[in-house]
């Protein structure tokens, strides 16, 4: 099955990589918008253009489209949905549920765009699951697009992390996928008792729970239509 993926920049092509190890029997379709890179500091009107432009190419080659850039997700995903109703649309957000699992945990760090942390999504899903845990939102405005240019460096890592150790942090949610290709430079950074939560194995149970509901209404679709040409003869 094919499946399609789309980000602003190359968080999309490193989503894209990190599933295919999960479903090597699938093929993954990834497109960005580079152009108009970075999206966490546009209008929601803008996000929503722009992504709808962007996955026109997606919606006529597949069903499902992962949303592998947590700005639009927050912001433009339940817009998505609705426009485009026979397609199953996968987003994602920080992943602070399962960073706050842990009873232990007191306090997180979410590295996030601005138009995420502002969001209402981001901030009903804050209030709803980590309303006992602190929660640090560093300014990370300038990641994606250094990262997406191969800018990004440890000076830029520094502020974040000196505030990690500062606040004596338990646990770190990636809120972008951009982020995730500085991954290894933040577990080499702090202190090994840091936990980093990323959410693309959330992200692949979800895709593996759409692609059996997809195959469940094929087959129904296929045992009606035997059904029907039976009925007929």
């Amino acid at each position: 099955m094919l499946v399609g993926v789309f980000d602003s920049g190359k968080g999309g092509q490193i989503v894209a990589e990190r599933l295919q190890k999960f479903f090597p029997q699938h093929e993954f379709l990834v497109v960005n918008d580079r152009e108009n890179l970075p999206y966490g500091d546009k209008t929601t009107a803008e996000i929503l253009r722009l992504t709808d432009a962007a996955i026109q190419p997606l919606l006529t080659q597949t069903k499902i489209i992962i949303i592998a850039c947590n700005t639009v997700t927050a912001v433009a995903i339940d817009d998505l949905r609705a426009k485009y109703p026979d397609h199953k649309f996968i987003g994602f957000e920080p992943a602070i549920k399962p960073a706050v699992s842990d009873s232990k945990v007191e306090k997180i760090m979410v590295l996030a765009t601005p138009a995420t942390l502002r969001s209402n999504k981001y901030q009903n899903l804050k209030q709803r699951v980590a309303s006992g845990v602190t929660v640090i939102e560093p300014d990370c405005s300038t990641w994606a697009s250094k990262i997406e240019n191969g800018q990004f460096s440890n000076q830029d890592l520094e502020p974040i992390v000196a505030l990690a150790n500062e606040e004596q942090v338990d646990e770190i949610v990636l809120g972008c996928t951009h982020y995730l290709d500085v991954e290894q430079e933040l577990r080499n950074t702090l202190p090994p008792t840091v936990k980093i939560v990323e959410p693309v194995a959330a992200v692949a149970r979800r895709l593996e729970a759409v692609i059996n509901e997809l195959k469940q209404d094929s087959s129904a679709s296929l045992s009606a239509v035997s059904t029907a040409q039976a009925g007929s003869e």
